[in-house]
């Protein structure tokens, strides 16, 4: 039987922590009530210009993300610095998350400066979190140690806090549901957060040095120019960059897309309509998760990734012929089967194939593709969105049986997977010499 370690478990529990903010600030309660108040809650914005608002608030975020992340993971190369930015970041992000229920107090457009905070924080957090992977766990058990992290994040983070705010929305009236939603949550994130404090440490690192930020810029120019050497991590990062904005996309704009090519989805039941849905999604997400982590004892995780990659150009594909509740179910399912392992599975074969004492610098450099894609994805559909409303405007003819621009930009989402796909089948074939010097 397959036994973690302390800090093993320590490092699986922090995905329990902080995917209660995933999903309930940034997947589905959070951007459900942004479009209801930018919406019907006094903001006068039709639903396309809401998603299209939103979306570009995420890229604008995700852009900041990009920029950050190869200094902090260069300059938390250096032993001893990775927790120190790890717990700044991650009382920035709960001090923020904090402030959010205090959103009826002001005009409906000021929660969204909490919001852009602690979204960057946490995703600044997850810089480093990402990064321990090599510290708490060996090569070989970091599949296992990573897809379970993913699957006890759906099943208690993203599913319980969510639960929590089913029934206060359920049972209680105004705006106190909601309120004690996000308080709830950014203690749940607070408390479950304990064991990975106090245990995980940094174990791979560089020697501290003078001038840090100065030669963290010289290191980060240096691994560039040695694309040649490091090949496959460079390739690989490519077809990660592409296949991987698909998913973030695809999990960041569930809420705005439902009530935009869903007729019976609207602002103000979005909550009621969908949350009972996500719920689902969520634990069969953790079953599918715990079956990609058994899947990978059997099978090279290449060839996991390669299976997930196709299931998601299929869901790029069946998203534009959305139009009712039953098809977004499918939908969801279907993201379900595949969220957790492409991103465990990812993340867990990067760690395999890049030198531990540049786990960080690598891992900025992984979490620069990864919010880059995550902000061209939101981008590409308002482009692609905007560009349908205005024909549709101009034509003034509507499409009643596939309402709603956004979904044209979901479909465009099937390119990236395609080219994704091909380019980590060539990555994983070339060698990791560099390993061995």
């Amino acid at each position: 039987m397959f036994k973690f370690t302390k800090k093993e478990w320590a490092y699986i529990f922090y995905d329990w922590a902080e995917s209660a903010f995933t999903v309930v600030f940034a997947t589905f309660i959070f951007p459900g009530l942004y479009t209801f108040l930018s919406t019907d809650g006094g903001g006068n914005l039709t639903n396309d210009q809401s998603s299209i608002l939103y979306q570009v608030i995420i890229s604008v975020i995700s852009i900041l993300i990009a920029i950050m992340s190869p200094v902090l993971g260069t300059l938390s190369d250096y032993k001893g610095t990775k927790n120190r930015f790890f717990k700044l970041f991650f009382y920035v992000g709960v001090v923020s998350s904090a402030m959010i229920p205090l959103y009826p107090l002001f005009p409906w457009w000021v929660v969204l400066i909490p919001f852009a905070i602690s979204y960057l924080a946490y995703n600044a957090t997850n810089v480093f979190y990402d990064s321990f992977i090599v510290d708490v766990t060996t090569d070989e058990r970091m599949d296992r140690v990573s897809t379970t992290a993913y699957a006890f994040g759906y099943l208690g983070g993203s599913t319980i806090p969510l639960i929590i705010g089913v029934l206060l929305i359920t049972f209680l009236e105004g705006t106190l549901p909601l309120q004690l939603t996000f308080l709830i949550t950014t203690i749940w994130w607070v408390v479950f957060s304990i064991p990975f404090l106090k245990r995980v440490k940094q174990v791979h690192g560089i020697e501290p040095e003078s001038q840090p930020l100065s030669k963290s810029f010289a290191r980060i120019g240096q691994t560039f120019r040695e694309v040649q050497k490091y090949k496959k991590v460079f390739l690989f990062l490519i077809a990660f960059f592409l296949y991987i904005d698909g998913v973030h996309t695809i999990i960041s704009q569930a809420v705005p897309f439902a009530v935009n090519a869903i007729p019976e989805v609207t602002g103000e039941n979005v909550n009621n309509v969908l949350l009972p849905i996500f719920i689902m999604i969520q634990l069969a997400a953790f079953v599918f998760a715990i079956l990609f982590s058994l899947l990978a004892k059997k099978f090279k995780t290449e060839h996991l990734l390669l299976v997930t990659i196709g299931i998601y150009a299929f869901i790029s594909l069946f998203g534009f012929f959305i139009n009712s509740v039953t098809l977004f179910t499918i939908l969801g399912l279907l993201v379900a089967v595949a969220q957790g392992a492409i991103q465990s599975l990812s993340r867990s074969y990067f760690g395999k194939i890049i030198p531990k004492e540049k786990a960080n610098e690598f891992f900025g450099l992984y979490t620069i593709f990864s919010r880059v894609a995550a902000f061209m994805g939101p981008a590409v559909i308002a482009f692609v969105s905007g560009i349908v409303l205005a024909i549709n405007q101009t034509s003034q003819i509507e499409n009643e049986l596939f309402p709603g621009a956004m979904r044209y930009g979901i479909l465009a989402l099937i390119v990236l997977f395609f080219l994704g796909g091909i380019l980590f089948n060539r990555a994983r074939k070339l060698p990791t010499d560099y390993l061995d010097q």
